[in-house]
Parts: structure tokens; C-alpha cells; sequence
């Protein structure tokens, strides 16, 4: 396997950097916008159910039939990129919905009550006291949210399209294990990157959990 990276550097860096592009720019997108609609499903409470199930089902489609009926919707190539990125942002929306929205429910409502006697709006107590306060429920659906985004990148090699699941392909259709190696090696050490990193994330900003757990 090192002989393999020695010889293959360039190939092996290049898709490393674009399975990293094409997991987490798509999680970025999808937190954008799982954002607000999970916050209008707590905000009117009626539109939870409707909005959760349907995000639900949308999440429920197979990766690789979303890739391959993208671009006849959005008009783009089999194989380009686009297609993909599009593809997690659905799907990273899509579970970020309901955590977004369970998170907001399960601030403490003497919190955000105190908050609106203290005279904060709701814009100003949205920000400043209750996505600090659900950060705790977020940032683990956060997680969860970017190993399977960096799980599903590898899909997209069957279309030609997958980052370092294009190691895996090649190595089968040249019945060379070390490239399958090397790709499986760097998936599972980049979501374990990427895991740790939102779990040092999450205790810098929600130092209160830490002292919690102190005083028990």
C-alpha cells in the first residue's frame, strides 16, 4: 500500500481533495437551508408533521437514483460534479430539518421566557438564545450528517463522479486491492477527521454541558 501512495501521490491527493468538496460543501448548503424550515416547523407548530415526514422521504430515496435522475432536472451532465453536490444538499437538508427543529423544541421554555421579559424580539432571542441553546442536539445531527455525506461521495464512482470512491472502482476493474485499500483507509480517517472535529466544535461552544456533568 505505501508503494501504492509513493507511485500514485498526485492521483490519491486529488481525490482525496475532491471527495472533501463534494461532502462538505453540500453540508454547509444543507444546514443553510434545513435552518429556517426548521425553524418555521417549531414556529408553527402545525407544519412540523407535514414538514418532517416529508423530509423523511426525501431522505429515504437511494443515493444513486437521485444522482442519475438529477440531471434531467436541474439539466446538467451525468458526470458532472453538480450533480452530487446538489444531490447531499438534499439529503443533508433533509435530516437537518428535524434535528434543527427538535433542537429549537428542546430549549427550556422558562429560557426563552426570560429571554422575551428581558425584552429580546424574536429575531434577537432566535439568535442569541435559542440555536446557542440547541446546539447540543444540532451539532450531533451535525455529525451524523457529515460521515454519511462522506459515506454516500463514494456512491457517485459508479457515475464516474466520487472522489475516493473512484480508487475503489478502479481497483475492481483492475483487480488491484491496494487503490480499494488506500481509498477505504482515507474515507473512514476523513469522516473520523471530520466527526472530531465538530465534537471539539461543539465543546467550545456549548461550555455549560461540560460544567453540567461537573455538578452531577
Amino acid at each position: 500500500m505505501i508503494q501504492y501512495l509513493q507511485n500514485n501521490q498526485a492521483v490519491v491527493l486529488q481525490a482525496l481533495l475532491q471527495h472533501v468538496i463534494l461532502a462538505l460543501v453540500p453540508l454547509a448548503i444543507g444546514v443553510l437551508a434545513a435552518l429556517p424550515l426548521g425553524y418555521l416547523a417549531v414556529r408553527f407548530n402545525r407544519l412540523y408533521q407535514p414538514v418532517t415526514n416529508l423530509t423523511g422521504v426525501i431522505y429515504a430515496v437511494p443515493s444513486l437514483a437521485l444522482f442519475v435522475v438529477l440531471p434531467g432536472l436541474i439539466g446538467t451532465k451525468i458526470l458532472d460534479p453538480i450533480n452530487i453536490v446538489v444531490a447531499l444538499a438534499i439529503y443533508t437538508a433533509a435530516l437537518m430539518v428535524r434535528v434543527v427543529a427538535d433542537g429549537l423544541r428542546s430549549v427550556d421554555p422558562t429560557v426563552t421566557q426570560a429571554a422575551t421579559a428581558m425584552g429580546y424580539r424574536r429575531l434577537k432571542r432566535l439568535f442569541s438564545v435559542e440555536l446557542p441553546m440547541s446546539l447540543p442536539v444540532t451539532l450531533a445531527g451535525l455529525r451524523v450528517a457529515a460521515v454519511s455525506n462522506i459515506s454516500i461521495v463514494s456512491v457517485g464512482a459508479l457515475i464516474g463522479v466520487g472522489g475516493l470512491g473512484g480508487l475503489f472502482t478502479r481497483g475492481l476493474q483492475l483487480h488491484y486491492l491496494e487503490p480499494v485499500i488506500v481509498g477505504v483507509v482515507l474515507s473512514i480517517a476523513l469522516a473520523a477527521v471530520c466527526d472530531l472535529a465538530i465534537v471539539a466544535l461543539q465543546r467550545r461552544l456549548t461550555p455549560w454541558t461540560r460544567l453540567g456533568g461537573k455538578t452531577r
